[in-house]
């Protein structure tokens, strides 16, 4: 899970060196804020830390307490949630290999009464408010305490109790037996086949943070399964390796569109110990939790990396910009999403006071942007944190830094191929709204259709651009019984608009747009076609992918009727718009047609 550092931890792992280390980063880009960027939060259950806020709450009571949230988060900016699914060999959903978690219903093993399943009901409140939904799993954890009696009749304990380690008053899965990572493999698996996740996320806890006094007891696997003849250390790593490696092998042969991403430790290494390390001297995660994170981006063992920078930009020990900056020459083409402590706004801090201002948080948010090109966004820990506003933190995103939408950004590892652009897009204007309907479009050569649109709107004077989030009237995903339709009651009567609409798969590759522009009457009807050029397929890299059923589109809105408004005349407009082949220009001059 991510640290909730307290002093105590911060003296047992982080030591004080003298000097700041300067990083010299890009300067920021204008005003323009990025059309693509990941905002996520994590939303932990262990604890009952964000949801559910009580092991004692009804189902209701927990769907109604989600919901909340998730409409919170929303009005903050956030494109993705990390939910934790299993904190602790136990489920938040129905499950074969595990119990249910104590942290749902009060008693391990015991189901939600009345019951329901509640993974599918959290996945699909996260898609209609535009949400990636990353299921958050922690491979090793295996209990809180080691009082095993209290532990349910189906926990894994009870059948392989030579699969655990006992360390610092916990149980724990040992990480160095091959049937353990087949068996995490499979309970993993298990959820990406049966849910409609996006992606599956690992935080940091792998081999466990050191304890006082404390000794890994992992000697008989050491002996047993080392046919190379590792150190201790290298072993050890090996084997964390051996289940990053494997499971995203498997997941991409599963549902090749979920992403596996891991949330490590902010230090890899440091320079003194490694010429490749960070300018830091911090507790490592290399050495510490025996987690190559470098290793995983190298070899392109995840999609995304999202170190945990839960340090200020003035804190010597591990200085945010420095690690930044580091990561984005260790990402190796993959995704860098920054872990970013927005709990630490809460604290007293005397070791790091520049949480104590009401600055640290969007500062950081702009040290991400100043590397446009490297850093794909942030995930703020956690969701109760961020929605208490802790000094005006929330405000800042809300209203400044996250005022305008924001897609996820692509993986072209994974997926490369554009959907086809939606059909038969018709504008009927009157002098209340303008109201637009659309269809889907048959699915494109990959198979995908699309999973939502982008609704840009221009007025005569401004020049369409598909850079500028700040023209993004709405991001809508079809829900079912309610049609392709979006009412623009802002729309000022007697101007004329450009509305471009594109169509987006569920890795977030955008469609040509099909658009229809008003003349500002006060009535009048308008039908756009899609270009009849031939869209260019560009070539994927991905692993080939596996046969899936399409899921059926919704059943579109009916066409408006052309014939019965009239103006104050008497007489009705009717336009037809056809978008004409045009010669081969710049990227963004075919996407949106220049001028």
């Amino acid at each position: 899970m991510p640290r909730l550092f307290a002093a105590a931890r911060l003296v047992a792992f982080l030591f004080l060196t003298t000097g700041l280390v300067a990083v010299s980063c890009r300067p920021a880009t204008a005003d323009v804020p990025p059309k693509r960027e990941l905002r996520g939060v994590w939303i932990a259950t262990v604890e009952n830390i964000d949801w559910p806020s009580s092991r004692n709450l009804t189902p209701e009571q927990q769907r109604r307490e989600y919901i909340r949230m998730l409409d919170q988060q929303q009005r903050n900016g956030i494109n993705a949630v990390f939910v934790q699914v299993r904190p602790a060999s136990d489920a938040f959903y129905q499950s074969a290999l595990e119990p249910w978690s104590r942290w749902l219903t009060g008693t391990q093993g015991k189901a939600p009464s009345p019951a329901y399943d509640p993974l599918p009901f959290l996945i699909e409140e996260a898609h209609n408010r535009g949400m990636e939904f990353h299921a958050w799993f922690n491979p090793y954890r295996a209990s809180m305490d080691s009082v095993t009696r209290r532990l349910a009749p189906n926990h894994p304990f009870r059948q392989h109790p030579e699969w655990f380690l006992r360390y610092a008053g916990k149980l724990l899965y040992n990480p160095g037996l091959p049937e353990v990572r087949q068996y995490i493999n499979r309970v993993i698996l298990d959820v990406v086949r049966r849910y409609d996740i996006d992606g599956v996320h690992f935080d940091d806890y792998f081999y466990p943070y050191p304890e006082a006094g404390q000794v890994i007891h992992d000697e008989a696997a050491f002996a047993q399964f080392n046919p190379d003849s590792l150190t201790l250390p290298n072993w050890r790593r090996q084997n964390v390796n051996f289940l990053i490696r494997d499971l995203h092998d498997s997941i991409q042969h599963a549902k090749r569109w979920v992403k596996f991403g891991v949330s490590p430790f902010g230090v890899w290494m440091n320079q003194r110990n490694d010429p490749e390390g960070s300018a830091t001297s911090a507790f490592e995660g290399y050495s510490g939790l025996y987690a190559d994170a470098r290793e995983w981006t190298r070899q392109g063992w995840v999609d995304y990396i999202l170190p945990q920078l839960y340090w200020s930009s003035s804190f010597k020990v591990a200085a945010y910009p420095v690690l930044v900056e580091w990561w984005t020459r260790n990402r190796f083409g993959r995704h860098l999403y920054i872990g970013q402590g927005a709990y630490r706004m809460l604290e007293t801090s005397r070791r790091d006071t520049a949480w104590l201002g009401r600055h640290e948080l969007p500062r950081q948010v702009r040290t991400n942007r100043s590397f446009p090109s490297d850093v794909q966004g942030s995930v703020f820990f956690s969701s109760k944190s961020l929605i208490s506003n802790p000094r005006h933190a929330a405000d800042s995103l809300r209203l400044n830094l996250f005022r305008y939408p924001a897609l996820v950004p692509t993986m072209p590892w994974l997926d490369a191929v554009p959907p086809r652009a939606a059909q038969n897009l018709v504008l009927t204007a009157s002098a209340a709204a303008n109201t637009l309907t659309w269809q889907h479009a048959p699915a494109a050569p990959d198979g995908d259709l699309a999973a939502y649109y982008v609704l840009y709107r221009f007025t005569a004077n401004e020049t369409p651009s598909p850079d500028d989030p700040r023209h993004i009237l709405t991001v809508l995903r079809a829900r079912p019984g309610t049609g392709l339709v979006y009412v623009d009651t802002t729309a000022r009567p007697g101007v004329s608009y450009a509305y471009y609409l594109t169509a987006v798969d569920r890795l977030h590759n955008e469609s040509r747009p099909v658009n229809v522009r008003t003349t500002g009457r006060p009535v009048e009807i308008i039908v756009a076609q899609a270009p009849t050029d031939a869209v260019p397929v560009p070539p994927t890299t991905t692993v080939p992918p596996v046969a899936t059923t399409p899921v059926p589109p919704t059943r579109p809105a009916p066409r408006p009727a052309v014939a019965r408004t009239t103006t104050a005349a008497g007489t009705v407009t009717k336009v037809k718009t056809k978008v004409k082949p045009r010669k081969k220009r710049g990227f963004f001059q075919r996407l949106f047609g220049g001028r």
